[in-house]
């Protein structure tokens, strides 16, 4: 596999570094050649002023106490002198007096001054004036580049000559090429270093991308459990944390479908039961009265009553059925309003009251409150409650008693229905709520096996809590928590 991403980094680095050497190298040789010159300029303006104070010392002892004028013949003693301060001072030196009539100059003698550029007055002029002055206008007379400096020769009021100190510059041209060479070597050195590292932290960089590209493959095929193994602090660690994110949400998400799957599988398994047993009982009644078999009629009434048992087990069913679908609809839009809690769980007992004196079961009901404001359902929170107090009532022992009892704080209300029955095993309580679960002991007991989850589907829809606790062969105690709104 290509993998671009590290040839663009190593080009980007290569050539950022070959941008900053080239800018490196025109800074170092404008700023190093500045540096050479201005050197060289300080340099020289030393040597220059100690060569004029020299040669007015000379002139002070050979011009006598009243003048300072001096002749050729004057000058002619200082030559020697001249000579080998040539020599001393790395360079030419000349001497023009305060007259400006002659130049007295070393080796360079066959130059007049009268062939001097133009902008040599400029110098002598501001040297007369007692300042040290610099100029590069004497190379095109010199035949070399050349920097010149000129010097005040001081006299006893003013000033009595210039000394004009020359030296070729040419020098420092080959000393910073010399240099550029030298920073063009390290800079490709430095540059192939780079480029090696540059690869090297490529591939590293990359790495991480490589493995978070085989981990979204396998995310892609199926494989949910796939995982980065990425630990950085950086934005690709953050990345790569979002992917396992994912993997895990899309791991949770398969069991999920696979439990909903297996949940659609044992729901069909159970329906198929639910609504075999009475429609082969209704098919076997039809058949014997059909086929005459059934010719009493004391028995052929049993067998009606019998056929319109089933029947209303088979509508109850049904509507079980179609009361869990709306509720399992998330579009299914519920009666939302404000009741009266109170008038819910007094209706409730009211209704239930028939059936349970018809078991011989009293219904022992506790509620201090006249009046509980709640927002909901009615209807449905009426069949939830119903729901469980016909359980407890169903699984009751004759002759025993039911409780409900609701306490409530500026928070909650505690709605508990409790029941003196067989109880719940310890491995049941996990999946009572579970369509068409029944649990150990109640068998024996008509119904759809559907009550409950209805009961849990009511309650996620109000945001209601339920708690159930049991001891087998003794008591249940089912509580709802309904959340008082402020």
């Amino acid at each position: 596999m290509n993998y671009r991403i590290t040839q663009k980094l190593v080009l980007f680095i290569t050539s950022l570094l070959l941008i900053f050497s080239v800018i490196m190298g025109l800074s170092f040789s404008v700023l190093f050649n500045r540096h050479m010159v201005d050197f060289h300029r300080d340099d020289m303006a030393k040597r220059a002023e100690i060569i004029a104070s020299t040669f007015s010392e000379y002139l002070g002892t050979t011009s006598g106490t009243g003048g300072h004028g001096m002749g050729m013949s004057g000058m002619r003693g200082f030559m020697p002198y001249l000579q080998v301060i040539d020599d001393i001072a790395m360079g030419d030196v000349w001497i023009v007096d305060e007259n400006e009539e002659f130049i007295l100059m070393g080796r360079n003698s066959q130059i007049n001054y009268r062939e001097l550029p133009e902008a040599a007055s400029d110098v002598i002029e501001a040297a007369m004036e007692g300042e040290v002055s610099f100029s590069e206008d004497f190379s095109d007379v010199l035949g070399v580049r050349t920097l010149t400096v000129g010097a005040p020769v001081p006299g006893n009021t003013e000033t009595q000559a210039v000394v004009l100190l020359h030296a070729p510059i040419g020098g420092m041209e080959s000393v910073t090429l010399s240099g550029l060479r030298i920073f063009g070597i390290s800079s490709l050195v430095a540059l192939i270093l780079s480029s090696m590292l540059a690869v090297l932290l490529s591939m590293k960089f990359v790495r991480p991308l490589k493995k978070m590209t085989v981990a979204a493959s396998r995310l892609g095929e199926g494989d949910y459990t796939a995982k980065t193994d990425i630990r950085q602090n950086d934005e690709i660690g953050d990345l790569a944390r979002t992917l396992d994110t994912l993997s895990e949400r899309l791991e949770e998400a398969s069991r999920e479908s696979e439990r909903l799957e297996q949940s659609r599988r044992d729901f069909i398994s159970s329906i198929s039961h639910e609504l075999r047993t009475p429609v082969t009982v209704l098919r076997g009644s039809l058949e014997a009265l059909k086929d005459k078999v059934i010719k009493d009629p004391k028995q052929v009434d049993e067998y009606h009553e019998q056929m319109l048992l089933e029947i209303l087990a088979l509508q109850r069913l049904v509507d079980d059925l179609l009361s869990l679908t709306k509720l399992q609809n998330p579009d299914f839009k519920m009666q939302m309003e404000e009741l009266n809690l109170t008038e819910v769980l007094t209706d409730v007992v009211r209704s239930m009251g028939t059936v349970a004196k018809d078991r011989d079961i009293t219904i022992e009901y506790k509620n201090p409150h006249e009046f509980l404001s709640y927002y909901g359902d009615y209807g449905r929170i009426r069949q939830m409650i119903m729901a469980v107090l016909d359980n407890a009532v169903k699984f009751s022992k004759p002759s025993s008693r039911v409780g409900v009892e609701i306490s409530c704080t500026d928070e909650e209300c505690r709605v508990m229905v409790e029941d003196n029955g067989q109880g719940i095993q310890k491995e049941d309580l996990d999946r009572i709520f579970e369509r068409f679960y029944r649990h150990k002991g109640a068998e024996t007991f008509t119904g759809t096996g559907l009550g409950l989850s209805i009961v849990k589907e009511i309650a996620d829809r109000h945001g209601i809590l339920i708690d159930v606790t049991s001891i087998p062969s003794e008591r249940t105690v089912f509580t709802f928590i309904f959340k008082m709104r402020p």
